[in-house]
């Protein structure tokens, strides 16, 4: 059976939940591979949202399994309070539904608030952080000190994971002014917290190839977007984990095989939260419109988004360095009413014409955005389901970013509702 990868397109927040909770209907596993719980997404079922940020969408499934795998680092700590919450909404989570893979680093108190003292140093430029610690994990994990799940089983070298860990952070935290970790309170919590943390642990490569080879359905569930990817980014504002959709294989322990269609998620427009070049980026009224009918605040930060047009240039690419099959075009109904609508189909630096965002800094912050106009549609595209319910204009709007982006519309959304959505291509299929 075909396995399918779901990654955002954009800098994220391009409607990943709706889309995943859509797909996993006929998957058998739902996996995460990357990123913390500075991600969030934001399900509609019914008459019941769901907000979820560590967990997999699949877990508001029943009779999925859903996974977190070793590419993402995990707060324990968050973990079981949004398992509490979903539990009252009646969502039912159990070792059965939910498997953490043993390899995963654990995000620890020291990792937020260091990530908060250094956004909150005057003389050094803001990332943009969630302050939530998940770069200083990454940086542990690399740099082989990290707590990982299956270190909470044993004392000995939960201690000793924890006395390396701390040689390295008590300086840091020296430096910073603030006060050296108590050991003995860390490693208290750690044992508190660990019975509820190692239920679920278990080999996910295992699992995860035996439910291969048994011809399941696998979802791989991305987080963030491809333009806050470490190495393809809008570097430094960029998260602190590849977001592509290589990422699945390392992250889960499967391996590239294994991967049979990419799902990039574009939204049919653009938006960022935090710091970095935005090429597109609106200041006026059209801007605000965008943000307004587009409900435009972070389901984690609950930060109001910078709006502007749709980036092509920026979509091309990040469709070339994830391996795009097909995108799932979202918020289509955003754009209803506008007289006419603008597209990036290239940049201007310092007279030069470029068809992608260069690398360098200092080039990305002076680039200009090269517009094509498009008429706009009166009619609603909400709720449509099929392209016969589209406005002619909105097909040609559609047309003319699958011939820009270099990649087929897989998908069309068209509201948050999970069925308001038309199927071309189907990403399971054979």
């Amino acid at each position: 059976m075909a396995n399918v990868v779901v990654v955002g397109a954009q800098w994220g927040d391009e409607g990943k939940g709706k889309i995943v909770d859509w797909l996993s209907e006929r998957a058998d596993v739902i996996c995460r591979f990357q990123g913390g719980h500075n991600a969030g997404h934001t399900l509609v079922i019914g008459d019941q949202v769901f907000k979820l940020h560590a967990l997999p969408s699949g877990v508001v499934r029943p009779g999925k399994l859903s996974v977190i795998g070793n590419g993402v680092v995990l707060d324990p700590w968050h973990l079981v309070k949004e398992i509490e919450t979903v539990r009252a909404q009646g969502v039912v989570i159990s070792p059965e539904t939910l498997m953490i893979a043993e390899n995963t680093p654990l995000i620890l108190p020291l990792h937020g608030e260091l990530d908060r003292a250094r956004e909150a140093q005057a003389s050094v430029a803001k990332i943009g952080t969630t302050g939530r610690g998940i770069g200083p994990c990454y940086e542990d994990k690399v740099g082989r000190r990290v707590v990982r799940v299956a270190d909470l089983a044993d004392t000995a070298t939960l201690e000793t994971r924890v006395d390396r860990l701390l040689v390295h952070h008590d300086a840091l935290r020296k430096g910073l002014g603030m006060e050296p970790i108590d050991r003995g309170a860390l490693i208290a919590s750690l044992k508190e917290i660990a019975p509820s943390i190692l239920q679920y642990a278990a080999p996910v490569w295992k699992v995860l190839n035996e439910k291969k080879k048994e011809g399941r359905r696998i979802l791989f569930e991305g987080a963030q977007g491809a333009l806050l990817d470490i190495d393809f980014g809008t570097y430094p504002f960029v998260t602190s984990s590849n977001v592509l959709a290589g990422q699945a294989a390392a992250g889960t322990g499967m391996g590239p095989g294994s991967i049979h269609f990419v799902l990039g998620i574009v939204k049919a427009y653009t938006t960022r939260v935090g710091e970095g070049p935005f090429p597109t980026e609106l200041f006026d009224a059209d801007g605000d419109r965008l943000g307004e009918r587009g409900h435009e605040f972070g389901t984690t930060t609950g930060r109001k988004r910078r709006c502007g047009w749709f980036d092509a240039v920026l979509v091309r690419q990040t469709c070339a360095t994830s391996g795009v099959s097909g995108i799932a075009l979202t918020k289509l109904d955003v754009l209803d009413g506008f007289d006419e609508l603008k597209i990036c189909v290239g940049y201007d630096l310092d007279g030069q014409r470029l068809d992608y965002l260069p690398t360098a800094a200092d080039q990305q912050a002076r680039v200009t955005p090269v517009y094509e106009t498009l008429k706009g549609w009166s009619e609603s595209t909400a709720g449509a389901r099929s392209w016969a319910d589209l406005p002619g204009e909105a097909i040609k709007y559609v047309r003319r970013i699958e011939e820009l982006i270099q990649c087929p519309v897989a998908l069309l959304s068209t509201s948050p509702e999970r069925e308001d959505t038309i199927l071309v291509t189907d990403p399971f299929a054979d």
